[in-house]
């Protein structure tokens, strides 16, 4: 997430220079072959304008998706604050007179679910854009924490060797973890430590993390529908392709009659590039918001959310030694 005011126009030329060179020799190269004689190369522009508005709707269609995925994420964890303070207080005052040394066994194994989580949410996908040249060196621009230690080393933060163990040898840590947690709460409500009414407040508190790690998840597992993104790439290139062509007879007649008759037609250049970047570059917007967990510097910042949960918690708990908030890095937290 960029906590700044907006991205730098700087920012945007560096992250977006590679396509702007190729751009430019796409515009480059039908002009310098019409000065120097090929005229033949001139296409009506009016086709091309019908293709534009064709570009111009998918690529909206497709960021308006984007940010509804981006959205969603979102919602998803800001669900998950909420239920994991309604879960922290309601478990603390059900169970702390009977047994505190549970509750906060809990409230470590509910830390060690959101970790569990969000590693989980951060493992790369085939259709993710992370590996491409353009978002890797991006990323340098900060700390991705999922790829700076390993799940072992953060779950043993919360977890004795022996689930640890456990856990690590599941698939889905994160269920498992959450099915721990339904565990200790049935044996608590057997022993008789919470009553019908804890047990049923607590117990729904889980299903809602259930319910919120399954809508994640599908968000992580479920690309944007790749018929539609790869119509939109093709419609994309026709349109960046044609544009220069286009534009070429129109260019040319600009300086007639006047001292740079003849000349303007390098305009093409320019005028060809800013267009087709405009669109190129609102198309890679889109991408940068369409998969919210992958670690690009536009996703839902789970890790952040994640401990500010965890300080809360442990507040509740009255702990004094509690864990420092995450803080952007060049304007970028996870």
């Amino acid at each position: 997430m960029h906590s700044g005011k907006r991205f730098g126009a700087l920012e945007f030329a560096t992250w977006t220079r590679r396509s702007i060179y190729v751009l430019t020799i796409l515009s480059a190269i039908p002009t310098v072959l019409y000065f120097l004689g090929w005229k033949f190369l001139s296409v009506p522009w009016q086709p091309i304008a019908i293709l534009g508005t064709a570009v111009a709707f998918i690529v909206g269609f497709k960021n308006n998706a984007s940010y509804s995925r981006l959205w969603e994420a979102r919602q998803i964890y800001g669900a998950i604050i909420n239920d994991s303070r309604s879960f922290g207080y309601v478990l603390r005052d059900s169970l702390s007179a009977k047994d505190p040394g549970k509750v906060k066994e809990m409230f470590l194994r509910h830390y060690a679910w959101l970790t569990a989580l969000r590693f989980q949410l951060r493992e790369p996908r085939a259709w993710e854009n992370m590996g491409t040249a353009q978002f890797d060196e991006y990323s340098k621009k900060y700390d991705i924490p999922e790829r700076l230690t390993k799940l072992d080393d953060e779950l043993e933060k919360y977890l004795s060797e022996t689930e640890l163990q456990y856990i690590l040898s599941k698939k889905n840590r994160a269920t498992q973890l959450m099915a721990s947690q339904s565990k200790e709460l049935s044996e608590a409500y057997a022993r008789g430590d919470i009553n019908d009414f804890q047990w049923t407040q607590i117990n729904q508190q889980l299903v809602k993390f259930t319910d919120d790690q399954g809508k994640a998840e599908r968000i992580k597992n479920f690309p944007y529908p790749r018929n539609f993104s790869s119509i939109t790439t093709y419609l994309l290139l026709l349109f960046i392709l044609f544009v220069p062509f286009g534009l070429l007879k129109e260019l040319d007649k600009l300086g007639e009659g006047t001292l740079l008759e003849g000349w303007t037609i390098w305009f093409n250049i320019p005028f060809s590039l800013m267009v087709t970047w405009c669109f190129h570059t609102l198309d890679s917007v889109g991408e940068a918001s369409v998969n919210p967990f992958e670690g690009s510097p536009n996703d839902v910042p789970i890790t952040q959310i994640s401990r500010t949960i965890e300080i809360d918690m442990r507040d509740m708990l009255d702990e004094s030694d509690l864990p420092p908030a995450i803080a952007p890095k060049n304007n970028i937290v996870l």
